[in-house]
């Protein structure tokens, strides 16, 4: 059967070749040719296909998630998802058979499912904000959302968003004492205790107790918890 070059080009954008993987992807890099693409946002995510069947294999194949999607059996994030190749970035989370999965980044610097009590909240990060009066203010979210508040915060704190309320239900201040989880960089997957936020060459850097290690981190590349 031909395959017109439409339909040639749909498949290619559904799948890649496996080596052009992120490294932070948490399925080896030697199997099958090709693996399936996140529909969007693909230099930051894993589709959510590669996460149902080879991570938590909870389904066999893409027709068995397509199932599972259209009787409305997985929520990403609060979200009824219908897109297979839905993306999944760091810290979604993932409902799914009676469980519910964080999605973090282990020491080895590839995402880790990690099972937690579905509580409906999300942690993300303020990237920016801006001052709209009597209205509050729009805070801009690491994962893409804009949310009205009026909260004090500021750019760089951590916000545990509830997205059934679709509310702010609390900040993590990026200060000392709090808990600094490395995201990004050569130390991605380090955490532990901020011991000190110093300022060089007009960034700011903080100093994290790693295990014992003191590690110097961009606090741009630290979420705190």
């Amino acid at each position: 059967m031909k395959v017109n070059l439409k339909t040639r080009r749909l498949r290619n954008k559904m799948h890649q070749n496996r080596h052009n993987m992120g490294n932070f992807w948490p399925v080896a890099k030697k199997g099958n040719k090709y693996v399936a693409t996140s529909s969007h946002n693909n230099a930051s995510s894993v589709p959510l296909s590669v996460i149902m069947r080879d991570v938590l294999k909870m389904v066999r194949t893409t027709r068995e998630l397509k199932k599972a999607l259209n009787e409305k059996q997985i929520k990403v994030s609060g979200k009824e998802i219908r897109d297979t190749n839905y993306p999944i970035g760091l810290f979604d989370v993932i409902s799914a058979g009676g469980k519910t999965y964080r999605v973090i980044l282990g020491e080895n610097k590839k995402f880790k499912m990690e099972e937690v009590k579905d509580n409906g909240t999300k942690i993300t990060k303020i990237m920016g904000k801006k001052d709209l009066g009597k209205k509050g203010i729009q805070f801009n979210l690491m994962d893409g959302r804009n949310v009205l508040s009026k909260e004090k915060a500021s750019v760089g704190d951590t916000v545990i968003y509830d997205y059934n309320g679709e509310k702010i239900s609390k900040i993590v201040k990026m200060d000392k004492g709090s808990e600094g989880f490395v995201i990004k960089g050569k130390h991605s997957g380090a955490r532990g205790k901020i011991l000190d936020i110093i300022e060089q060459g007009g960034k700011h850097i903080a100093v994290i107790d790693a295990k014992g290690e003191k590690i110097n981190v961009w606090v741009k590349n630290v979420i705190a918890m």
